[in-house]
């Protein structure tokens, strides 16, 4: 993010609102699912769509903030996949059913590093196209790891059985037969999610009145957004102890 001075507050304020909404969610996983008080509670379309908002949200505002933290976008990144890869190890050591394997962290963390390489050509392409474009490819990728690429209604494509026995290429959003993971977000779709936040970025800061716009957000929540990091390293322990003092142990 730009410096104290030239903050885009909305921003922080965005990311609040989704590391708040977050804790909440994993709160009700935690109580409905891991302790089995609803198991049907993840499958309704209300919790999906309350899922998909929140990893929407972080996904596009991750992209739309990677140029104003270019200079330490490597150690950004790479840090960003040591804690990813820290709670893939807990979990499977404390909570094997629920481990978590390439999860949201290892997703930002790879498309941070991706990023450096592909931003040479994406910087060609102008604002507005490079983010429908970006959309668009989402879109036809996002059942990707179910075997198909497609628009609902429209076209779908199967994708050969091979890019799904090769276990190498389960972080490539080909998970391989029996793969499991609580949270399982693969390079793609998801990377054309975070371009189309760093389109948005641009699109933005080419219209002075949305920069004026993203400069204004609401105190509380922008400083929460600021140690969104922070918070979801440490949320699910304290959620797990809470859930054990009411509920007792798994």
């Amino acid at each position: 993010m730009p410096t104290r001075e030239g903050r885009y507050d909305l921003i922080d304020t965005v990311r609040g609102i989704a590391i708040i909404s977050m804790v909440i969610f994993h709160f009700c996983y935690d109580v409905f699912m891991v302790y089995g008080r609803d198991p049907s509670w993840y499958g309704t379309t209300v919790v999906h769509v309350w899922q998909q908002s929140i990893c929407w949200t972080f996904i596009l505002v991750s992209g739309f903030v990677w140029q104003w933290g270019r200079s330490g976008n490597v150690r950004r990144g790479i840090m960003l996949n040591v804690w990813g890869l820290v709670i893939s190890g807990v979990t499977v050591l404390i909570m094997p059913a629920q481990a978590v394997w390439f999860g949201i962290l290892n997703c930002i963390g790879c498309a941070v590093l991706l990023m450096i390489a592909l931003e040479p050509a994406l910087k060609r392409i102008p604002a507005v196209v490079g983010m429908l474009v970006s959309f668009a490819l989402f879109v036809v990728f996002k059942d990707v790891q179910l075997g198909y690429l497609g628009v609902p209604g429209v076209f779908r494509l199967e994708l050969p059985d091979w890019l799904y026995d090769c276990r190498v290429l389960t972080p490539f959003g080909f998970p391989f037969p029996g793969f499991r993971s609580s949270d399982y977000f693969p390079i793609l779709p998801w990377l054309f999610l975070y371009i189309c936040g760093y389109f948005l970025n641009r699109l933005v800061m080419a219209i002075r009145p949305l920069q004026s716009v993203a400069r204004h957000g609401l105190a509380p929540l922008s400083t929460v957004g600021r140690y969104s990091i922070w918070i979801y390293l440490i949320h699910q322990p304290v959620c797990m102890l809470i859930c054990m003092l009411v509920f007792g142990y798994v």
